[in-house]
């Protein structure tokens, strides 16, 4: 009946419970229920030192999660939950479970109170109890010596509170633990086993709790032994209505001060489920254990409280919302690591460039710690800052290695900048240090172009060497760190090929992409990025790196949106790219921006005839905003002169910052390209046929 209940309480496929036996000093299997016979041979009989979770449980005297199908039936993993009597562990009760993940704090609950009535059935069922003898003296040291070195090795508080679980729980054979912080006055519960979630809230809150056997070992620093309920009625009358409140009935306690610098900084809770004595040794041997507990957990808070400070400030670094432009829409997703590792330097980025052109970034600096990620925002602002000066991507790279190497010898970063412009449909880019780009073209073919990468930042020699490939209309863009494709268990190529079969994968490619409108494409991206993640990174509390992931998917620009026109090389072209532009915006339904935009062609147009050469030529760009751009064959530099009064000229590029959202310069290798950006008034986008 009880083998029934574990299953059914944790939705499992079958249960089994063991004894523990003293001769031959292993655990044996009496009962089973939903496994069938030949299924469960393999456990009959279990040694306390093997690895299968009724033995692990045993041995550490906690509850085990283990994955796998170990009896070969088809489950998920075991939950193993030891049976402890007044005398020490007696055997364990293991639940075969259905399905992945952890049973909520209900179903566990349930599972304890099982446990703790067959532990109680099973002693009574023997002629004499069938615990282990209690631990001898040279247990006992080596108990202290492995919990000195679970905490000296412990990192954070909840390393500290697993430790403490580990290594004090089975030697003492308790139960229950609870293990608190106080804080400026307050408790704030850390640690919890043996306890439903909801008997523990009573531990949070303000200190001033008179008569609460916490608030006295916290205030008078000495630890505190309870061994039954009647003691504990007797000391603190204000708990009684309070002592029968757990899942799983406590019948003794010990109050423990965690002291760390002379002062008390939480409370450790052991709880038992039989009333028991406790010996002077165990007092001395709890109190020298609380010692260690409390420095360790004093460490293990100051960490938590850096690490999360470095975690808002990288945070705080990256970009909050990426923007939603007419030639992509992106998402992205920062991973950090998840083995108490410090702060990481992975960054992403997307940037909106001249012509709807959007450039992605993705990069990594090199080691983890508070300077890495101070440098990975340096570095990300001079990205941004280099890119709207319409750099070229080996340009761009050059100058940010020249940054990264006067930084010192010791830093060192990777980055993929790549430009995707919508309407040549292509994306150039160049790699330093990085894994390469993947591409998915509409009918879900993977590309993934194979090049030799430039070293990374900090220790390349410019040039960087430019890749370029054409993109087509509703192509997805992949960008990813080291840390999502590599790891302990394969290599960054091997992560590669795994990344290219999940974006690429027909049971992976998102509703979202049906070409209906920027909402539906960014809940695709939204929902791939998400599916990359799981598929990639399953276990991301156990990961070594951060990681970084950034995939937007491309809109061209379509034809119709489009309108290039070439220009005489003489001062009649001013005229005529007045007569174009005025004919073009009035087929686009534009005529409101006619006035102002005839008048900024114009000044381009003429200071091309007076300042550089040609061949002229005019394009003119419709997305959500109008673009204007004047084409010719010198490669000087634009400047905003500030006239006098009594000047001439010298006042048309004013004139143009004026009249315009922004504008500004780009180069290209035998010419360049002043250019202009208008908003399109919101009652004339309806006709635009890019706008989405």
């Amino acid at each position: 009946m009880a083998l029934r209940q574990a299953t059914v309480s944790v939705g499992g496929l079958g249960a089994l419970l063991h004894r523990w036996e003293p001769d031959p000093g292993a655990l044996v299997l009496v009962a089973v229920d939903g496994v069938a016979a030949d299924a469960a041979r393999s456990w009959a009989e279990l040694r306390e030192e093997q690895d299968a979770p009724p033995a692990r449980t045993l041995r550490l005297g906690v509850v085990v999660r283990a994955a796998g199908d170990d009896l070969g039936v088809g489950a998920a993993g075991t939950l193993a939950v030891p049976l402890v009597a007044a005398g020490g562990p007696i055997g364990a009760l293991s639940v075969l479970l259905a399905r992945p993940g952890e049973p909520d704090e209900a179903q566990l609950s349930f599972l304890h109170t099982v446990a703790a009535w067959t532990a109680e059935r099973l002693e009574c069922a023997a002629g004499r109890p069938p615990h282990r003898e209690p631990a001898s003296e040279r247990e006992r040291t080596i108990r202290t010596a492995e919990l000195t070195t679970a905490l000296a090795q412990a990192m954070t508080v909840q390393d500290v509170v697993a430790a403490v679980a580990q290594h004090i729980l089975l030697p003492v054979g308790a139960d229950g633990l609870v293990v608190i912080l106080f804080e400026n006055g307050r408790l704030t519960r850390v640690g919890l086993v043996g306890y439903p979630e909801e008997y523990s809230k009573r531990f949070d809150g303000p200190l001033n709790r008179a008569g609460l056997p916490v608030t006295d070992v916290l205030r008078t620093g000495k630890p505190r032994f309870v061994e039954s309920p009647a003691e504990m009625y007797d000391l603190y009358p204000a708990v009684e209505d309070k002592i029968s409140m757990g899942t799983v009935p406590k019948m003794a306690w010990a109050f423990l001060p965690l002291i760390a610098s002379g002062r008390a900084v939480g409370a450790s809770i052991l709880s038992f489920n039989r009333p028991r004595p406790f010996t002077e040794e165990e007092r001395t041997l709890l109190t020298t254990f609380s010692a260690l507990v409390g420095q360790a957990l004093e460490r293990a808070r100051l960490y938590d409280l850096e690490h999360a400070r470095a975690q808002e400030l990288q945070s705080a670094l990256l970009p909050r919302v990426l923007p939603r432009l007419p030639g992509a829409v992106a998402a992205a997703r920062y991973l950090p690591a998840g083995r108490g590792e410090q702060v990481g330097g992975d960054w992403f980025d997307v940037i909106p460039l001249s012509a709807d052109r959007v450039a992605l970034v993705i990069g990594d600096v090199m080691g983890h710690g508070i300077a890495e990620a101070a440098t990975m925002g340096r570095l990300r602002t001079a990205v941004r800052t280099l890119a709207d000066l319409d750099m070229a991507p080996d340009e761009l790279l050059g100058h940010l290695n020249d940054l990264v190497s006067d930084l010192g010898e010791d830093f060192y970063a990777t980055c993929l900048y790549a430009v995707y412009d919508p309407v040549g449909r292509t994306c150039c880019y160049c790699l330093a240090g990085h894994p390469p780009p993947v591409f998915v073209q509409p009918d879900g073919t993977v590309h993934r172009p194979v090049v030799s990468p430039d070293p990374p930042l900090g220790a390349a020699t410019p040039p960087f060497a430019v890749h370029e490939l054409p993109l087509p209309d509703q192509s997805l863009v992949v960008l990813c760190t080291d840390g999502l494709i590599e790891s302990a268990a394969q290599d960054a190529e091997q992560g590669l090929v795994q990344l290219e079969r999940v974006v690429g994968g027909a049971g992976v490619r998102p509703a979202g992409f049906t070409g209906t409108g920027q909402e539906a494409d960014l809940r695709g991206v939204e929902e791939l990025c998400d599916t990359v993640v799981a598929r990639l990174v399953p276990d991301r509390e156990h990961t070594a790196d951060d990681a970084a992931l950034l995939i937007a998917h491309t809109r061209a620009m379509p034809a119709e949106d489009i309108a290039s026109f070439g220009l005489p090389d003489d001062p009649r072209a001013a005229g005529q790219a007045r007569e174009l532009v005025r004919g073009q915006l009035s087929r686009w339904g534009l005529d409101d921006l006619s006035m102002t935009t005839e008048l900024l062609v114009s000044e381009l147009v003429g200071n091309v005839i007076r300042h550089a050469k040609g061949p002229l030529r005019l394009r003119l760009l419709r997305s959500r905003i109008l673009t204007c751009e004047v084409y010719d064959g010198s490669l000087s530099t634009p400047r905003i002169r500030h006239a006098t009064y009594t000047d001439e000229g010298g006042r048309g590029l004013q004139l143009v910052a004026a009249l315009s959202r922004r504008w500004g310069a780009r180069y290209l290798s035998d010419a360049k390209c002043i250019w202009t950006e208008q908003d399109i008034p919101d009652d004339s986008r309806g006709s635009a046929g890019a706008v989405a």
